[in-house]
Order: C-alpha cells, then sequence, then structure tokens
C-alpha cells in the first residue's frame, strides 16, 4: 500500500494529505478523481494501523464511502442505554440504522479506493515542519530518520487532533479534549451495542460495550481524563462483572476534539476531520462529519486548483459551510454535554426515570428529526417535549446541589 524509501524529494504534486484515516484518504480519493495529483503522508506504518474506535457508523454514512460492506461486523437497529444505578431504556428501529465496521479495514478500504485513482501513499513518514509559500506549500517529514522536503500547490490537514500543527499554520488551537480508551474483551450474553452512564465510571461522558463478533467485543470510556483508568474501574465494575470474561488486547487511547478549529482555511490549506474539530459532541464520534467536512472541502479546493487561485478568499467558502454547520449541529449538542456533565449519578437516575415514564425516548423515534448522526433536532424536540410534560415532573430531573433535594 505505501511507499517506504521511495522518491519523495523533486516530485510535483498538486494537494499534499496529511493522515490516512477515514477523513484524509476519502479527500485523497475525491480529489484524485477530480484528477489531481495527489500524495498521502502518514506517520504509522499503514493505513488502518492502531486505531481506537468502537466502528460504529450509520448505513448512510457508510454508503456514501461506496466500499465494500466485507468491512461490516455487525449490523444494529437496537442499543440499550443505562442508567447509574442499572436502570434500562432500550431504543429500537424496524431496520438497521448503524453499522459496526472493522475500523482497521474500513480504513484500509478508503486507502484502497484512493490509491486506485492514482493517490501516492508515503508510510513512517512523521511531519516536522510545513512552510506556506507565494507559490506552494513545502512540508518537511521524517522518514525512517531520513528528513525528505516535499512541495505542492496545496495542503489538506487531516492528521487528528494534534494541536501543534494547526497552531504553526496560524490557525489556532482547540483547547478542550477528552479522551478515548478502548480494549477487545470477550463478553458473554451481548446482542447489541450498549452504552453505560455514570460519573464515576465515566466523567461527563461515557461507558460501551460493543458486539463485534462470535463472544468478541470492544469495551470502551470516554472522559475528560485518565480514561485507561476508567477503563479498568468499568472492567472491573458492576456493568461488566460476570459478562466481561477475558481481556483480548492492550488498551489503545485516542484523544478527542471537544470543540472547533478557530480557523479552518488559509492560503493553499484546509483542515478536515478530527484536526478540525469535526466531532460530534455528544458521542465523541468523527466519522460522519468528517466525510461531510470532505466533501465541501474538496470542491471548494477542487475550483480553486483549477482556477489557480489557491488564495484565502478563494478557499473561505469552506470557511463559511463549517461556521455554519457548527452554530447549527454543534453549538446544541456542546450546551448538553456541559449541562450532563454538572449532574450527579443521583440526578442522571431520575432523568432516565423521567425519560422512561414520559413516553419521551418513543416519541423522539417516531420523530421527523431522529438521526443518527445529526442531533440537534433531536436536542430541540426533546427540549420541546420536556416542556409540554408537567413542569413539576419535569423539574424532578435537575432539582437540588449534587443530586440532593431542594
Amino acid at each position: 500500500m505505501c511507499v517506504a524509501g521511495g522518491k519523495m524529494s523533486g516530485e510535483d504534486y498538486d494537494v499534499l494529505v496529511i493522515g490516512a484515516g477515514p477523513a484524509g484518504s476519502y479527500a485523497a480519493y475525491r480529489l484524485a478523481a477530480q484528477g489531481y495529483k495527489v500524495a498521502v503522508l502518514e506517520q504509522k506504518k499503514a493505513a488502518g494501523e492502531d486505531v481506537c474506535c468502537s466502528g460504529i457508523i450509520s448505513v448512510e454514512c457508510f454508503d456514501s464511502f461506496g466500499i465494500d460492506p466485507a468491512v461490516i461486523l455487525t449490523r444494529a437497529s437496537s442499543a440499550s442505554f443505562f442508567s447509574p444505578g442499572g436502570r434500562r431504556l432500550r431504543l429500537s428501529k424496524d431496520k438497521a440504522v448503524a453499522y459496526v465496521v472493522d475500523r482497521s479495514l474500513f480504513d484500509v478500504a478508503v486507502a484502497d479506493k484512493a490509491q486506485a485513482q492514482g493517490a501516492r501513499y508515503f508510510c513512517f513518514a512523521r511531519v516536522v515542519d510545513v512552510m506556506v509559500m507565494e507559490d506552494s506549500v513545502r512540508v518537511e517529514v521524517v522518514e525512517r530518520g531520513l528528513r525528505r522536503k516535499l512541495e505542492a500547490r496545496a495542503l489538506v490537514v487531516a492528521g487528528g487532533f494534534k494541536p501543534g500543527l494547526s497552531q504553526k499554520l496560524g490557525l489556532g488551537r482547540i483547547s478542550r479534549f477528552a479522551v478515548g480508551a478502548q480494549a477487545e474483551v470477550l463478553v458473554g450474553g451481548l446482542d447489541e451495542v450498549e452504552i453505560y452512564f455514570s460519573q464515576q465510571t465515566a466523567p461527563g461522558f461515557f461507558a460501551w460495550l460493543v458486539p463485534v463478533s462470535g463472544q468478541k467485543a470492544l469495551a470502551g470510556v470516554m472522559a475528560d481524563t485518565r480514561a485507561g483508568e476508567y477503563l479498568e474501574k468499568f472492567l472491573a465494575g458492576p456493568f461488566c462483572r460476570g459478562r466481561v470474561t477475558e481481556r483480548v488486547s492492550e488498551t489503545r487511547q485516542k484523544p478527542i476534539p471537544i470543540g472547533s478549529l478557530p480557523r479552518v482555511y488559509r492560503d493553499r490549506v484546509l483542515v478536515v476531520g478530527d484536526a478540525a474539530g469535526q466531532v460530534k459532541p455528544t458521542t465523541g464520534g468523527g466519522i460522519y462529519l468528517g466525510s461531510r467536512g470532505v466533501e465541501v472541502a474538496c470542491e471548494t479546493l477542487g475550483q480553486a486548483l483549477k482556477v489557480d487561485d489557491l488564495s484565502a478568499a478563494s478557499l473561505a467558502g469552506y470557511g463559511r459551510w463549517w461556521r455554519g454547520a457548527s452554530k447549527k449541529e454543534l453549538a446544541p449538542g456542546y450546551r448538553v454535554r456541559r449541562l450532563y456533565g454538572r449532574l450527579s449519578d443521583r440526578q442522571i437516575e431520575r432523568l432516565f426515570a423521567f425519560v422512561c415514564s414520559s413516553g419521551m425516548a418513543e416519541a423522539l423515534l417516531r420523530s421527523p428529526s431522529f438521526s443518527f448522526d445529526l442531533h440537534s433536532g433531536l436536542i430541540r424536540d426533546g427540549l420541546k417535549y420536556a416542556l409540554t410534560y408537567p413542569l413539576i415532573k419535569a423539574g424532578k430531573v435537575f432539582r437540588g446541589k449534587g443530586g440532593e433535594e431542594g
């Protein structure tokens, strides 16, 4: 797949892409399909290496990539959500709304599509410097201990959450992030995705068990800090005790941006995916928003390359789209995330009781705003539903500091 030690210096490219994750490879595919010469720089030995992700992708999002369904492990039409005390809320639809994919194979499949269009991949290529010049972008990489330089007309940054690179490019930085920690385990009696809410288990976020094949599952925790420690606590705690029978892999961890990059473009440069903060604040998932960002960015960049105007003004359309998307889709999610982070386990328990007894969950499942990928509509519908419910009952959910009665 990758060229290691091959000719780098002296090659002329239209676009360099940093990162061979889904966003980077999807960008490489879309740009190469437009006829542009593209090179992808990946610091790992291959696409799909050391991935930390539950692999849950909506059916619509998966289909948009146009890759072989052989990477799908399971199809999900239901999920169970558990309160700190073990109260279960099960939601289901008549058909699959999401797939659990093998993320390593998924990444490889997207990279294969890009290479089939002519994109060239360089692995073991760690970017150490970027210079944006008047007529090109120069990227310096360390490849197997050797420093090499590549030049191109434009650069797409899709290398995940790396604040230092965005700062160096004058685009600012995302200051807040969470951490996801995950390990493969053997578990009995798991036939659907299970999500666990408790500030003791996953402060500010949640934990999960995701079935992948046979008795194998992914156990994970998303938390502000010390996610690896919380994963150990989760595996040893009441949610997993007696169910998780064996640990199959070591823990992998990944930083997850909670916020949007202040600027996602400048002269000759566009930023997409996790690097831009294109991540759902409610779940930490980034494949859908990242793919949407790639589509808009590549359309914008393709037109700019065509007319040979790669100024910031020529690329500003992408920035305007992302500001609008952030305001509409991400802002409500950030507010809900902050509110949830202030709740005690006792209040979360009350919230579960309210949702279960009020019929709110079923109403939202039937709502025209229901979407696996876009949550702002569901958030608005949920607030409307709560406001129409008797205020005395709804108010009990959040009454009292730290979960105590007021």
